[in-house]
């Protein structure tokens, strides 16, 4: 008897116990519970402390966190039919936790078969060229496309990036002889450029050599021209000077002592050991100066 009570009692404690982990929740901030009581959606709940009716009520978690998923390598054909693999990331974050639900079975594995078919038709809008310089434009499209497809399950896609793009090989190969010549045609380019500058350097260095050096005669001829004029104009004033003091003496000497130098001067010229007879056109008025002024 004791022992079926045992037994009994065990049985009430593992069932009060299965009814409480099944009716207690504890949901943390970044989840939401998705209820449904009988097979009908009565919203969601959370977060926090949920109760839920054990055997009634059935619970499915949703995470709001935003989320990131990777595409594996897809091939493609672009415009002109040039085959190409590309693998990229999209992200998305739950906006409608009831939406991502009822509306679609695996939104992520919906989401992604979409991304792989959407990858395929935008690829093969563009050419290659432009399949290869222009990611952000094919991420855009991608997003854009996801987002009108994901938007009716509650979700949002935040952002699509491209990690790789492989293209055939006989591309590589051009695409690495198209950068060598590039690289060849820019060094060309920066020595052609260093060598006119260097010779546009050397010859305006010359141009002001040569402007400095006219200068500098330039200046020297006028100092020069300057200089003979200042000594000229000297030698003059010397002269006008000398001419000055000349005159001056000469009008304090009288009509006497003109007439005694003259004399002194004939005799210089007769002391001479050489024969000479000179008779001066004046000496008859001289000599009457002289008896005059006696």
């Amino acid at each position: 008897m004791e022992f079926a009570l045992l037994c009994v009692g065990a049985l009430v404690v593992l069932g009060v116990f299965v009814f409480l982990s099944n009716a207690i929740r504890i949901v943390p901030e970044y989840q939401r519970l998705v209820v449904f009581r009988l097979g009908r959606s009565v919203g969601t709940r959370g977060p926090g402390l949920i109760l839920l009716i054990p055997f009634i009520d059935r619970a499915v978690k949703v995470d709001l966190r935003e989320q990131v998923r990777e595409i594996p390598h897809q091939t493609g054909i672009t415009k002109d039919n040039a085959p190409i693999a590309i693998d990229f990331l999209w992200y998305f974050k739950v906006l409608d936790p009831a939406e991502s639900v009822l509306q679609v079975g695996n939104f992520e594995v919906a989401a992604q078969g979409m991304a792989t078919t959407t990858l395929r038709a935008v690829i093969g809008g563009i050419p290659l060229d432009e399949v290869l310089s222009e990611r952000e434009h094919i991420n855009t499209m991608l997003r854009t496309r996801l987002d009108e497809v994901t938007e009716r399950w509650g979700v949002k896609v935040t952002n699509v990036e491209i990690r790789e793009i492989v293209p055939p090989r006989e591309v590589q190969e051009a695409m690495n002889r198209q950068m060598s010549a590039e690289r060849v045609r820019r060094a060309v380019v920066t020595e052609s450029t260093g060598t006119r500058e260097a010779a546009i350097n050397v010859a305006e260095g010359e141009k002001q050599s040569a402007i400095l050096r006219a200068e500098g005669q330039k200046q020297s001829a006028i100092l020069q021209a300057e200089g003979e004029r200042q000594a000229q104009a000297l030698r003059a004033q010397g002269y006008a000077d000398a001419l000055n003091n000349i005159f001056g003496a000469a009008k304090l000497i009288d009509q006497k002592t003109m007439t005694l130098q003259y004399f002194e001067t004939l005799k210089s010229v007769g002391s001479s050991p050489s024969t000479k007879y000179i008779f001066p056109m004046e000496f008859t008025s001289m000599i009457e100066n002289f008896v005059k002024g006696k």
